[in-house]
Parts: structure tokens; C-alpha cells; sequence
């Protein structure tokens, strides 16, 4: 069930905060192993390039690959928070005094990260690609001529078999790696400690929301370089067998981007990233801490209903300060 929690709260917050996607995609394979000068800037900033995007390819574009964003965060997020969760559960990431430790947590999150990363790595692939077509006049990096998710895994497959779908699945798992273990380990110490001060009231959601915002800030300054390498591993266009063109691995890409763009190469899209961070960690992290309480609700209701058991029904008037009311049922 951990599992499914956390896929679904993902996935809610995938559907806002793909646009953001979308533009941090476009904004990171622009000059892509070009110096700064001697490439066409088609996208200014964020915010111009969401206006780009919007005017030249239609706003419909803002949502380009949004079925494989969905199921990847399904595949993503399921595996990693749904680990996460299991590994709270077990007592996994308490120290000897029952606290929190913040060396566990980070672990825990990290190959947590790396397993949901591998999972979902065909879907990111396909994403990548979807998301980067563009009318000529705006194009960058390389164009996949893909008509759609289907069509674009069944290709893939057919051109370079299974080892084809998981291209570029290295950089995918560095970039989750460094990203989960700094969301979920800085999400899960900022809210006991806001928790255990009594900042807000009990089970406020104010300590879900200041705590995502803490964590997008730390994983996005640590993600981004990785986030870059990702992008442009996966995007890069490959030869007759399958290996890319340009890149042959992470460390390849990274001392490739360095010697032509600097280490500001490695920051290109951080405010579209960051812009997509902030509202998908705290929408995908808010959404887990209620579905959780629901589940929680769910189960203390089966445990303490008689052999008759009554349909249990849920109503959001009862959401008080972040937290249902223990009402026993809830009616919609």
C-alpha cells in the first residue's frame, strides 16, 4: 500500500508541474557544448521561454510528454517513497533513542531514489524526448521523431532492444540519488523538528509545507548539475547500435560540459528546475502525508469495527490543522 501512496501523490503533483518540465528540458539542452555567444538564444529565461513555447507551439505544448511524466512518477515515486515509507515503518531510520537519523535517512533515500530511478528510466527516456520536439525555429538539442509514448518505447525497442530502453539510466539514478537522499532525509528532520518545537499546532500541514520548501531548495542547489547531465544523456542521439553520439557516459558529459560551458553549464534551467522543485516536492510530499493519514485512518477503523462492518466514508470538512478529526467515520 506504501507504494501506492506514493505513486499517486506524485502523480497529482506531475500533472501541475509538468509545463515547468517542460521549459527546465529546453532551457537545459540550449548551447548545449557551445559557448556562451556563439549560439542562438531562443529562450531568454523561464519566463520567456514559457512565452516561447506558448506562442510558437501552441500552449498545448507546455504539457508535452505529460503521459510518460505520469507514469514515471507513478514508477519513480511509487518505488522511491513507498521504500522510504517501508523503511520508516521498520524502524529503519531510528537511532538507538528512537530519533531520527539523519545518516540513516539520507541512505534510505538515496537507494530508495536509485531504485525508483531505474524502474521509471524507460518512461524518463521517452519523456525527455517528447518534451524537447519543437517547432525548427525554437528546436534545441537533438529532435526524436516520436508521435507518442506507445510509438516511441515500441521504436526504441525495435531499434536497439531492451538495453536501448534504460539509454542513459546512469545518469538518471546519479541525479535521484543526490535528489532523494537530500528531500527526504532534510523533509523528514525540518518537520519533527518544527513538530517537536510546537511551532504550528499538532499535525498542522504547515510543518509538511515549510519542510518541502527547505528540501527543494538543498536538493534542487545539489540535483541541478546532475539534472543537466541526465537530460542531455538521455536527449543525445544515438548511432546503429545504440550508443549516443555525443556522450558516452556521465563522467563524459560532465568533463564535456565543463571544458565548453564552464561550470555554469552545469546551472542552465536552475530557476525553471527549481520553479518545478518547489511546487512538485511540496504538492508530491503534502498529497503522501495525506494519503498516509487516510490510510492510517482506514486501517485504526477496520481494527476497531465489529464483524458488521459498516462502509467508512471519508469528508474533507473534517480535515482540521493538517490532520482529520478522529471521528471514527467520515462521510462524503
Amino acid at each position: 500500500m506504501e507504494f501506492v501512496v506514493g505513486g499517486i501523490a506524485a502523480m497529482g503533483a506531475g500533472f501541475f508541474t509538468n509545463p515547468m518540465e517542460v521549459v527546465k528540458t529546453r532551457l537545459q539542452l540550449q548551447g548545449e557544448l557551445q559557448s556562451k555567444g556563439v549560439y542562438t538564444v531562443h529562450y531568454r529565461n523561464f519566463f520567456h521561454a514559457m512565452y516561447t513555447v506558448a506562442k510558437v507551439d501552441g500552449i498545448a505544448a507546455l504539457q508535452k510528454g505529460l503521459v510518460p511524466a505520469l507514469w514515471y512518477q507513478l514508477a519513480l515515486n511509487g518505488v522511491r517513497l513507498g521504500a522510504y515509507q517501508f523503511a520508516e515503518n521498520q524502524g529503519w531510520t531510528l537511532n538507538s533513542e528512537g530519533q531520527t537519523s539523519a545518516p540513516k535517512s539520507v541512505v534510505i533515500g538515496a537507494l530508495a531514489g536509485c531504485a525508483g530511478s531505474f524502474t521509471g528510466s524507460p518512461l524518463y527516456l521517452v519523456k525527455t524526448h517528447l518534451q524537447s520536439q519543437a517547432a525548427n525555429s525554437i528546436a534545441v538539442g537533438h529532435q526524436h521523431q516520436h508521435n507518442g509514448m506507445g510509438e516511441a518505447l515500441a521504436g526504441i525497442y525495435r531499434k536497439h532492444g531492451i538495453q536501448g530502453l534504460w539509454r542513459g539510466v546512469n545518469g538518471s539514478m546519479s541525479r535521484v540519488l543526490v535528489g532523494s537522499a537530500a528531500q527526504l532525509s532534510t523533509f523528514t528532520l525540518t518537520k519533527e523538528w518544527l513538530e517537536e518545537k510546537h511551532v504550528f499546532k499538532p499535525n498542522s500541514l504547515m510543518n509538511t509545507i515549510l519542510g518541502s520548501m527547505l528540501c527543494s531548495i538543498v536538493a534542487g542547489i545539489l540535483m541541478t548539475p546532475f539534472d543537466v547531465i541526465s537530460t542531455r544523456l538521455y536527449n543525445q542521439g544515438v548511432d546503429k547500435n545504440g550508443k549516443g553520439l555525443i556522450y558516452s557516459g556521465v563522467y563524459d558529459c560532465f568533463n564535456k560540459t565543463m571544458k565548453a560551458e564552464g561550470f555554469n553549464g552545469f546551472y542552465k534551467g536552475f530557476t525553471a528546475s527549481y520553479a518545478r522543485l518547489g511546487p512538485h516536492f511540496i504538492l508530491t510530499l503534502l498529497f503522501w502525508d495525506i494519503l498516509k493519514d487516510f490510510q492510517k485512518r482506514l486501517s485504526s477503523s477496520d481494527t476497531r469495527s465489529s464483524p458488521q462492518i459498516k462502509p467508512v466514508a471519508y469528508d474533507l470538512r473534517d480535515l482540521k490543522d493538517g490532520g482529520l478529526m478522529d471521528k471514527g467515520v467520515i462521510k462524503v
